[in-house]
């Protein structure tokens, strides 16, 4: 029944009836189905993807690589955790390379962002050092294109 998770994440608005007949079920069957995702924390959030740039809110979105310090008996876990909890942080992952977590901020400003890196997590005693990258522009979120270009636009050439 992953087939339900597929369709969820790519609209989280299916109606039980919709996925029942694309996967030909029952709605009573998926709407069973998810309930138990829910409850088994499968599902944890139904989200929309917002093209922020074309409404009135001002927002500052950052990409912020940290090098920390592993916890003796919690290894990374402690200190993702604890830096997923400032209300700035919209997610948080362990990477392989150079660093050791991604952490994506959201601010109303640059500012805002920088004095969140230098207040705030840059002062946790595990944080070694960061690399903050500023998000310029979206082109796609969550397997969603924000700007499809319609039409050709390549010009003609004559022989």
């Amino acid at each position: 029944m992953e087939k339900i998770l597929e369709i969820l994440e790519r609209n989280a608005r299916a109606t039980n009836e919709q996925i029942a007949e694309m996967l030909g079920k029952s709605a009573d069957d998926i709407a069973a189905a998810i309930k138990k995702y829910e409850d088994e924390n499968v599902i944890l959030g139904y989200n929309a993807v917002i093209n922020w740039e074309k409404t009135n809110k001002d927002s500052v979105t950052a990409l912020i690589e940290v090098k920390v310090t592993p916890q003796r008996g919690q290894g990374f876990d402690s200190v993702a955790a604890r830096i997923s909890r400032f209300r700035e942080v919209k997610a948080c992952y362990l990477m392989s390379g150079g660093f050791d977590l991604a952490v994506v901020v959201e601010g109303k400003t640059m500012k805002e962002v920088a004095l969140f890196v230098a207040e705030k997590l840059s002062t946790i005693d595990s944080v070694l050092s960061s690399s903050t990258h500023f998000i310029l522009k979206k082109f796609k979120e969550n397997g969603v294109v924000f700007e499809e270009k319609t039409g050709d636009d390549r010009e003609v050439v004559v022989l």
